[in-house]
């Protein structure tokens, strides 16, 4: 783990949809949806449509959790991709490939709360449950939902052996915690 991205610009797939004022980690933050003072307190969510295999180029919710995990917005892109998990029924190839991905971002929320065993854990589960969709899939380079899943178990198997770096878990700015974006093509 490293902050290298957050010092080169990160492309963003959904321009116009505008970050959160903060990224939230549990006790720094007042909580997103149920304070008062929380970012997204009020907003009512969308029931999105789950991304298709051949159309999540144009699930914007999709690739708006991609923009928000790839500049360091950990607990709001966990949030999104729940709600698309939810959204194919917590089942399927869909339903684990989003699987490990919410567990992803979660490993990125516990880096800043400093929780070593919390990381590993969540990096664990998302690459199992990669390796089950490429296992599905056949071949370790298959792209699925537009990101390669050998990619993405060796970023889960990364994570679950790093070691947190002194200051990642203090502060309040928002910055990639990985040394890796995730890049759907």
């Amino acid at each position: 783990m490293a902050n290298s991205p957050a010092q080169r610009p990160i492309p963003r797939l959904v321009p116009n949809q505008p970050f959160p004022a903060y990224s939230y980690v549990p006790g720094r933050f007042p909580h997103p949806i149920s304070d008062p003072r929380g970012h997204s307190f009020g907003l009512k969510p969308q029931r999105p449509q789950p991304p298709g295999p051949d159309q999540w180029r144009s699930c914007r919710p999709y690739l708006y959790g991609i923009d928000l995990f790839n500049h360091g917005y950990y607990w709001e892109a966990h949030e999104v991709w729940e709600g698309l998990w939810h959204a194919c029924g917590r089942s399927g190839r869909t339903g684990c490939f989003l699987k490990g991905l919410i567990h992803l971002a979660a490993a990125g929320v516990i880096v800043r709360q400093g929780i070593a065993q919390g990381v590993k854990s969540h990096a664990r589960r998302a690459a199992e449950l990669f390796r089950q969709s490429a296992d599905e899939a056949g071949a370790l380079d298959t792209r699925y939902l537009g990101l390669c899943l050998g990619d993405l178990i060796l970023y889960g198997q990364r994570i679950a052996v790093a070691t947190i770096p002194d200051g990642v878990a203090e502060g309040n700015a928002v910055t990639p915690v990985f040394d890796f974006v995730l890049s759907p093509a």
